[in-house]
């Protein structure tokens, strides 16, 4: 600190920390020094280091998290507001885009691809050695029951463990109810066969997941796009309109933190929509894999909390958090108890109990929720590096979310970009991104890309990133000289 500069010493903390942000130094995403560290070591006081922090919070340059510390924000990103001026409604459409899909999953093993088309945001913090020595104890506790059958609905232990983690957030469930299933995909598969059948009218998010279209594809149902917004979540007042104006059988939201989106539906929507839904008798089946990567405060309640006619159905899995390659995931079936493990019966018998025992003992040891305490610390952190070179690299235009959970950002080019063909030309180069295209059953959101920010940090991290920003670049320079000829 320089006292006898004009500047006050407050204002050369904030040079100070632009400074280091600018040189590298500090990165989107870095912890700044505490208020009594930065203080000692300048040799001020804390409420002077406190005076420029607040002002550096009040500029955007970094935000406060309680009980952490203060972090520096990525500059510079245009935050993707909502689009609502240009919805159009729309109509229920039978599903066909298995091919993009398809391309967008071989991607991801092709040998030296920097993967940032799938999300996995384990791979950010992967607990595998901990899974495997827990594995190995009950390989020897169990010994040959571990290559045996298991119960329809699951191991009874674990079916209990997770029913008293939803009572801890004041969800009434039984673990009696509960069905053990093979990820939650097998989850939201049982849940649709249970309340609609073929040709039926399934409304979803707009955008939602690309798994859930090919599933409703699969199924031989039709979607319809609800409206969604890029911070709420899912539009409850378009949704009204829609289930006045078409047959609605089911609702298959995200009801808390939107995949492609990181939207996070507040509590008083989620109570809104199940008090809705329920007054016309229209179930809904709530993805939930996503809740406990939260990067806000607090965990989302699941929208099962408000439910009193037993017509939600809740689906969510370790896939996300923990162990996808297990395939271990549940379903809260509601009043469709019978239905559904009818179903889990007929389609896949039972569940891997090795699998369940192991995550059983890795709930109970407390080891999980320890791992998912990094792992978020992680995920914020590398949500505000991908920000901060999305926004250096790609175009001005460009806008990027700001997700509320997850780890995936949802990236809107110019109109005249095509990203499914930038993402035939980043495969080409040895990365791979999903195509707006493939979470839409109709087929909008073609100038949109879903980029994951669940990975392992590196070097190939940074490069993926500005090769494909020199491709939009490139691909945005040439399309839009040729609409203004």
């Amino acid at each position: 600190m320089n006292r006898s500069a004009p500047e006050f010493l407050y204002q050369q903390v904030i040079d100070f920390v632009e400074k280091q942000a600018k040189n590298g130094a500090l990165r989107p995403g870095d912890k700044l020094p505490s208020l009594r560290k930065l203080g000692q070591q300048f040799g001020i006081s804390v409420p002077t280091v406190k005076q420029a922090y607040v002002e550096l919070e009040r500029q955007g340059t970094i935000s406060a998290r309680p009980q952490s510390g203060y972090y520096l924000n990525a500059k510079h990103a245009r935050t993707l507001q909502p689009m609502r001026a240009k919805w159009a409604q729309c109509q229920p459409v039978e599903v066909s885009c298995r091919s993009l899909i398809e391309q967008v999953y071989d991607a991801v093993h092709v040998p030296g691809t920097t993967a940032l088309g799938i999300s996995n945001p384990v791979n950010a913090h992967p607990p595998d050695k901990t899974l495997a020595r827990l594995m190995r104890t009950v390989l020897t506790r169990t010994a040959e029951k571990a290559v045996s059958y298991g119960p329809v609905n699951g191991d009874p232990k674990l079916r209990l463990t997770l029913a008293l983690r939803y009572q801890e957030l004041g969800v009434d469930v039984n673990h009696h109810d509960m069905v053990i299933t093979n990820g939650a995909q097998e989850a939201l598969s049982i849940a649709l066969q249970c309340v609609a059948n073929k040709g039926d009218i399934i409304a979803v998010e707009s955008p939602c997941y690309f798994g859930l279209i090919e599933l409703i594809e699969s199924l031989e149902m039709k979607a319809l796009e609800v409206y969604t917004c890029t911070e709420d979540g899912v539009c409850i007042d378009e949704l009204e309109k829609v289930l006045n104006n078409h047959p609605v059988k089911a609702c298959l939201f995200a009801t808390a933190i939107n995949n492609p989106l990181g939207s996070f539906m507040p509590e008083s929507g989620r109570q809104r929509l199940v008090k809705l839904l329920e007054s016309r008798d229209i179930p809904l089946i709530e993805d939930d894999v996503y809740s406990d990567l939260y990067l806000t405060e607090n965990r989302p309640v699941p929208a099962q909390y408000y439910s009193e006619k037993g017509l939600v159905m809740t689906c969510s899995s370790f896939s996300k958090t923990a162990a996808p390659g297990y395939r271990v995931g549940w379903l809260i079936p509601g009043k469709f108890e019978e239905t559904a493990k009818r179903i889990k019966r007929a389609q896949s018998c039972s569940t891997s109990m090795l699998q369940q025992w192991t995550l059983t003992d890795y709930l109970l040891s407390g080891d999980y929720d320890r791992h998912l305490h990094v792992l978020r610390k992680i995920l914020r952190y590398n949500r505000e590096r991908m920000i901060d070179l999305i926004a250096k690299h790609f175009p001005p235009e460009t806008c990027i979310s700001m997700p509320q959970g997850g780890s995936v950002l949802w990236v809107r080019c110019r109109s005249v970009v095509d990203t499914s063909y930038i993402f035939r030309q980043a495969i080409s180069h040895g990365i791979s991104f999903a195509p707006g295209q493939i979470f839409s059953p109709s087929g909008k959101y073609q100038h949109y890309m879903r980029i994951s920010f669940g990975v392992k940090w590196s070097d190939d991290i940074d490069k993926a990133i500005e090769k494909l920003g020199e491709l939009v670049c490139a691909y945005t320079a040439t399309n839009s000289e040729r609409v203004q000829q």
